[in-house]
């Protein structure tokens, strides 16, 4: 599976996430990000009995764009889109453990941040909200009008 993807069209329903990523000295760019898009999806440093059972394709996610930082030495923005079909419906937990996780600790790179996150409609709708109400909330925290 080739993780770094840039024909790659973004989905209305894809999880869109931006890393800062400073490689490895030796490590190139695209290595990067599709090392990052990897560890946080599909991949894996062992054959999994498993993956003959699904189309990893379909769940992977794809480094589809990188930019250098401006101003910054080997330092770039990585594009990573994951499809909704990797994650548990209603489950910020099972989210970001998957986008951040495990990655954090990758020996491919010297530095990762999570920039930025776009979170699709489609997967926000999974959510049920305050258990108790909204109007039970913002009376706790004394919040109106938002």
């Amino acid at each position: 599976l080739t993780y770094y993807t840039p024909e790659y069209e973004t989905k209305d329903t894809d999880i869109l996430a931006a890393f800062r990523v400073t490689p490895q000295p030796g490590v190139p760019p695209e290595e990067a990000g599709a090392a990052v898009a990897a560890e946080s999806s599909t991949g894996t440093w062992t054959t999994v009995w498993t993956d003959g059972l699904t189309s990893l394709d379909r769940y992977k996610g794809r480094c589809y764009h990188i930019e250098p930082v401006a101003g910054e030495e080997d330092q770039y923005i990585a594009y990573v889109a994951y499809p909704l079909d990797l994650f548990e419906e209603g489950s910020v937990t099972n989210m970001f453990t998957s986008i951040v996780g495990n990655v954090f600790g990758f020996k491919a790179l010297r530095a990762l941040r999570l920039e930025d996150l776009r979170i699709p409609t489609a997967y926000i709708k999974t959510f049920q909200g305050p258990p108790h109400g909204i109007q039970v909330e913002r009376d706790k925290l004394n919040k109106y009008g938002r």
